[in-house]
């Protein structure tokens, strides 16, 4: 048969007139919900039809972005449906069952969750929770596995928020605390110095905030498994928990550590990206303690909502290229820094002059910086990078580096003051007046953060646009306390 233009025409009015029918023969029996045919009939009245739920066909789950889910509850088969749902162990993956509260959990937090599982390597024997904030998800994870009684050991470096927790809630719940300086080689025995019989968490930062100083984790976990034995002989062992939020999975995966249990990101951060989001996320491979995780999300804190979770996802879908960029831009900036006559010291893993980058195969900066490379091979192809994170401090002895700081901060025009860190735009914070501020001095400097200390996140501008900004701002200091000494 020879396919004319008026054959075609033909056939598909012919078309139109079948789909006609057998839409409107459809129709008279179409259900409100696509899961069960014979659930609900076809509301009649006007006001049952405004208080319905209509749903998209069948295969309306068909486009190629995730659909955000904002239902609270969800549509039970039968009663022995629901029966089974609460009668669940709480988990951070629901099974074929489905969902049934979303305080439990919901298909858009659980997709994105699934997604930062599986970089974090958890994807076939653990899983990740996401919570909303990178705090929630901190409290979440120490609530989990500590009680009156307990003992944790913290470094000096810890987040602000994570310290302020500690001392403000964990010590009036009954948890002894230790802080040591964690950093560098010295760091695991460091931890070991702490160890009591009654250690329940021995907990990580590193990259630390904001001095950068990276913590060795294969010395930590080797020194916990001597200690007090595998995980698989002793089950009582303390948790080792990582907050990886300045590496982010791309440089460092913290379980792939033997001897770490949790690794911790606050997803706000990197993960998101454009600082539009709080997120937190926790993964494991231990089902014991994504259970206990489980409960206190779903009775104390709470899951990232559907919206977040969404955005957190498409934030992660340009990880890879955000980071190589972020570190590119702050090589470059830390190099002027470091060259600056009014800067002290500065600190970036990128730096000869980092005192964890040492050289040689057992270089703490060549364990915690990875690049997104998935095996040694990907060297040749993919540039080696150090993240986004640098701090500086600026010369002078207390009260003078402190306000000297604050200029530098407030004197810059393309750089952002602003907390927070990883995204697309650059912001700097000067942690003593700011972030941790709230941590006695005593223990700040013995943490090393000097009163002149300032933490920059590079984004991802023009590289030159970040250089000339920071420059200028500590040119002007240099030459506003020049005139003043002159006047």
């Amino acid at each position: 048969m020879t396919f004319t233009t008026a054959t075609y025409r033909s056939t598909l009015t012919l078309s139109r007139r079948v789909n006609k029918s057998t839409i409107k023969q459809l129709g008279a029996s179409r259900q409100l919900s696509s899961g069960n045919e014979n659930k609900h009939a076809t509301p009649t009245s006007f006001a049952t039809k405004c208080a319905s739920l209509y749903h998209p066909s069948p295969k309306a789950n068909r486009g190629l972005a995730p659909p955000i889910y904002f239902g609270s509850t969800y549509l039970l088969d039968d009663a022995d449906h629901g029966a089974r749902l609460h009668d669940k162990k709480e988990a951070a993956f629901t099974d074929d069952d489905g969902f049934v509260y979303s305080r439990w959990g919901s298909p858009t937090n659980e997709a994105c969750a699934k997604q930062i599982a599986a970089l974090e390597g958890v994807e076939e024997k653990g899983g990740t929770m996401l919570f909303g904030s990178g705090m929630s998800g901190i409290t979440s994870a120490l609530m989990s596995v500590l009680k009156a009684g307990d003992h944790a050991v913290f470094p000096y470096t810890v987040y602000g928020g994570t310290h302020e927790f500690l001392k403000e809630f964990a010590v009036h719940w009954g948890v002894e605390i230790d802080f040591i300086d964690g950093a560098g080689k010295n760091g695991p025995e460091a931890y070991k110095s702490a160890f009591r019989e009654n250690t329940k968490v021995v907990y990580c930062e590193t990259p630390a905030n904001p001095t950068c100083r990276i913590t060795d984790l294969a010395g930590v976990g080797k020194v916990v498994d001597e200690y007090y034995g595998t995980r698989e002989a002793n089950p009582n062992r303390p948790w080792v928990m990582v907050d990886g939020t300045f590496a982010t999975p791309y440089h460092s995966r913290s379980l792939d550590f033997a001897g770490i249990d949790v690794g911790i990101q606050s997803c706000t951060k990197y993960l998101g990206g454009h600082s539009d989001i709080l997120a937190g996320s926790v993964s494991s491979n231990s089902p014991e303690f994504l259970h206990g995780l489980a409960k206190v999300q779903k009775l104390i804190t709470a899951p990232l909502n559907p919206m977040d979770s969404y955005l957190l996802m498409r934030g992660i879908r340009t990880l890879d290229v955000r980071m190589q960029r972020h570190g590119e831009n702050a090589l470059q900036v830390a190099k002027m820094l470091e060259d600056h006559p009014l800067v002290e010291s500065t600190f970036y893993p990128g730096l000869e002059s980092h005192p964890d980058n040492t050289g040689g195969d057992d270089c703490l900066v060549v364990q915690a910086f990875r690049s997104g490379r998935d095996s040694p091979a990907d060297a040749a192809i993919m540039p080696q990078t150090y993240g986004g994170m640098i701090a500086f401090i600026v010369k002078g002895e207390g009260n003078v580096a402190l306000e000297r700081a604050k200029k530098v901060c407030e004197g810059l025009r393309v750089v952002n003051l602003a907390v927070s860190l990883g995204s697309v735009e650059s912001l700097v914070e000067h942690p003593a007046s700011m972030t941790h501020a709230m941590i006695p001095r005593e223990d700040r400097i013995a943490g090393g953060l000097d009163d002149g200390l300032i933490r920059i996140s590079v984004g991802i501008e023009r590289a030159s646009d970040l250089v000339e900004d920071l420059k200028s701002s500590l040119d002007r200091v240099m030459e506003s306390e020049s005139e003043e000494r002159v006047a």
